[in-house]
């Protein structure tokens, strides 16, 4: 009988090599991960980012040479580069790059929330409810203040505070509706446009029957610019930043945790509608002060995120990395939108249009393609 002796093996293919693995970092008793690639990116958007933020400051009607613009930042420069720099574009950047920061950071929450790629908050209404409630204000405060010899019992606050309250409004609506209807494939994204087209109702009703003057104010807010916005404005963005900032670690530990589903999250000793309400709930109020105070700018939410994660090759978007991207991407809209038709100024919201449109479209194929719905 003969034997039979097993073939050698084949000879395995040279595998690829793996790909740099998180690190840890320990300071004392603090310690955090991080990844190579995301410090990478991260290094490269602020590079990018500052060059834009010397570009813009330096376009304009009055061109001034980056030389010129960092003397001005530095205490030097002419009586009237001052006025230009610091009183008129600085301001306008820096506002730039705070609106986009808090965009991208509410789009990056509210799509792992959800664990849904197209969910941001102006596709689920969110914009459209700050748009809606600002507008309000603009209108009937515009016509009592005239009504009482021009004395603005609003004052200054009325609008932000009006459209956080229309963007909280508009998200528990949306919830209410999901909460009858379910929450699977693009059912959030619809009822989402629903309330969007609502409040694009309401505040189309609303500037007809306006007066001129408040219908002339409340489409200028509405167009999304960043033209005509002061230190006022940076200052609540900002003091809104660094109130978030030190919560995204914590924030970042909620999300892993989320994205691996309700019942591994509840397995792990989280309560998953309390904190993935909390989460929402603050993705709401930064893209409702971010359209406080530069009006509703489209598409940022969305488009930041995917670009964040692609660029990081992550499962989900990395937050830090995230808000560099809206940063970088509205400045280059705001850059564009004014120098593209120079000297007519585009609303800033036009060019995220133009960008952000597309990519939706993009969003949606790939998303049918591979079968989510």
């Amino acid at each position: 009988m003969s034997t039979m002796t097993r073939a050698p093996a084949a000879p395995s293919a040279p595998t690829r090599a793996p790909s740099p693995s998180w690190r840890s970092l320990r300071l004392g008793p603090l310690s955090a991960r991080w990844h190579p690639r995301h410090v990478a990116v991260a290094g490269a958007l602020v590079v990018l980012g500052v060059a834009l933020v010397v570009a813009g400051v330096a376009a304009g009607d009055l061109r001034l040479p980056a030389g010129r613009v960092l003397a001005v930042l530095l205490g030097g420069g002419e009586a009237a580069e001052r006025v230009v720099v610091l009183g008129l574009r600085l301001p306008r950047t820096l506002l730039a790059v705070l609106v986009g920061a808090l965009l991208a950071l509410s789009g990056a929450l509210v799509q792992t929330t959800t664990r849904n790629g197209l969910a941001s908050p102006d596709l689920l209404g969110v914009t459209g409810g700050a748009g809606a409630a600002a507008t309000a204000v603009l209108v009937l405060g515009g016509g009592a203040a005239r009504g009482l010899g021009g004395l603005d019992l609003l004052g200054g606050l009325a609008v932000p505070v009006a459209a956080l309250a229309g963007g909280l409004a508009a998200a528990v609506l949306v919830a209410l509706v999901l909460r009858v209807t379910g929450a699977a494939g693009l059912q959030p994204l619809l009822v989402g446009v629903a309330v969007a087209a609502l409040m694009g109702g309401l505040t189309s009703w609303m500037l007809v029957a306006a007066d001129l003057e408040d219908a002339e104010r409340a489409s200028a807010w509405l167009a999304g610019s960043l033209g005509g916005r002061g230190w006022a404005e940076v200052l609540t963005a900002g003091v809104t930043l660094a109130l978030v900032a030190p919560w995204l670690p914590l924030v970042a530990t909620r999300l892993l945790a989320l994205e691996l589903g309700a019942a591994t999250a509840s397995s792990l000793g989280q309560d998953v509608r309390r904190s993935a309400a909390g989460v929402v709930l603050a993705a709401v109020a930064l893209a409702s002060v971010a359209a406080a105070v530069a009006g509703p700018i489209a598409f940022v939410a969305l488009v930041a995120p995917h670009l964040a994660r692609m660029a990081c090759r992550a499962p989900r978007p990395p937050l830090a990395v995230t808000a560099l991207t809206g940063a970088v991407l509205l400045l280059l809209s705001d850059l564009a939108a004014r120098t593209v038709a120079a000297p007519v100024l585009l609303p800033t919201g036009l060019v995220t249009a133009l960008v952000g449109a597309p990519f939706l479209v993009w969003l949606l194929v790939r998303s049918r393609r591979a079968g989510m719905w």
